[in-house]
């Protein structure tokens, strides 16, 4: 069984670092790459031409919005899919099933979606969504069912706690239907995600410790009458070899300031993703200097989520070194990998041309070229 490699799209933003503020380093001031639609194109050719599948796309109010972003890169690529990520709790699950449709009328079936239900209260606010952690994945739940009878074909009529429908449709059906991607590592979030997605995302806890989650999203998915996928969310920094990868990670990690380390540790403990505790246990907060002491796991690096949410770990080590992890992933259970590095454009020929062709030579890549663009 082959790997799925996907790409990201920094639609808050790029650069040589991982902290937003510019910071000194040996190419001189870090600043920000803005999101501009150029260089944003820039990354999702990039991405096309090594061969990645999709890019996920994130929602919140500190990005770009996804849907319109992603819409205006469709003429400047030809092949590459687009992970939309949206937050069902901003958005009516009939005007999502209809955006669908009609993305993937425009794109030719290129749409793939990111369910996001959300996990820091203070985001939720910023919508105007102040449900509990568990009741908005109740309402995830009723959203996903009405959208899925829509994208049936026949009026869609729901009577729910979160939502009354009467005879929703979207002009047609999709084609293809989307495919629906789902992180959650609560009990509430594992139970929607066995109801209703397609592939389950996890974040990039060690091996061991995302093989029990997929061992348990299995027997939830087939107590459901259904089966699952699994992909996982890491960034990744890889070079001909281990000391030059080791050295990058720990360029990143001398930017980083103890202040911001303490506030975004805090700031993540006011949350209430279960996923986000997760992360922040792998690394308890420690900032000693030496960036490899956050090796939590052979070049599985805990370091990023000092100061970033969500995705916190990452992939380090020569190219080969790299694979292996993949390898080991893939042995779990995890068939999709959505990577990212910093900054994205030069971390995509990295993993791409150095990454890409070790795995084609272990077998692990159904097409193992890239496919030509016309």
């Amino acid at each position: 069984m082959s790997v799925t490699l996907h790409w990201f799209l920094p639609t808050h933003g790029d650069g040589r670092s991982i902290v937003d503020k510019p910071s000194e380093s040996a190419f001189g001031a870090g600043i920000p790459r803005e999101p501009e639609i150029g260089y944003l194109a820039q990354v999702a050719q990039a991405a096309e031409r090594l061969g990645f599948t999709g890019m996920l796309t994130p929602t919140g109010s500190w990005c770009q919005d996804a849907w319109l972003t992603t819409a205006a890169l469709l003429g400047v690529t030809q092949r590459i899919k687009f992970l939309v990520a949206f937050r069902p709790g901003s958005i009516t699950p009939t005007l999502a099933a209809q955006q669908a449709v009609t993305y993937q009328q425009v794109s030719g079936g290129r749409l793939l979606l990111n369910v996001v239900t959300g996990g820091d209260p203070v985001e939720q606010a910023r919508f105007g969504d102040y449900l509990s952690h568990d009741e908005r994945y109740d309402r995830t739940d009723e959203f996903l069912a009405v959208m899925r009878e829509i994208w049936a074909g026949e009026p869609a009529d729901f009577a729910g706690r979160y939502y009354q429908i009467e005879g929703a449709t979207a002009y047609t059906t999709p084609d293809p239907v989307p495919q629906l991607y789902f992180g959650g590592s609560s009990d509430a979030g594992m139970q929607v995600a066995a109801r209703r997605a397609d592939v389950h995302l996890t974040w990039g806890e060690p091996p061991a410790a995302v093989a029990e989650k997929i061992a348990r999203l299995r027997k939830l998915a087939a107590d459901a009458g259904r089966e699952l996928r699994f992909g996982i969310r890491l960034h990744t920094i890889s070079r001909d070899t281990s000391a030059a990868a080791w050295a990058q990670a720990q360029q990143l990690y001398d930017q980083f300031d103890p202040v911001d380390v303490a506030a975004s540790q805090a700031k993540f403990a006011a949350g209430d993703s279960v996923g986000q505790k997760r992360i922040t246990a792998l690394h308890g907060g420690r900032f000693d200097g030496d960036a490899r002491s956050l090796e939590i796991h052979p070049h599985l690096w805990a370091g990023i989520g000092l100061v970033r949410g969500g995705a916190g770990t990452a992939l380090v080590g020569s190219h080969a070194e790299v694979a292996d992890l993949i390898e080991e992933y893939h042995a779990v259970g995890i068939e999709e990998f959505v990577l990212s590095g910093y900054p994205h454009l030069e971390e995509a020929y990295w993993f791409g041309e150095g990454v890409r062709p070790e795995l084609a030579r272990r077998g692990l890549l159904a097409n193992a070229e890239a496919p030509a663009l016309r």
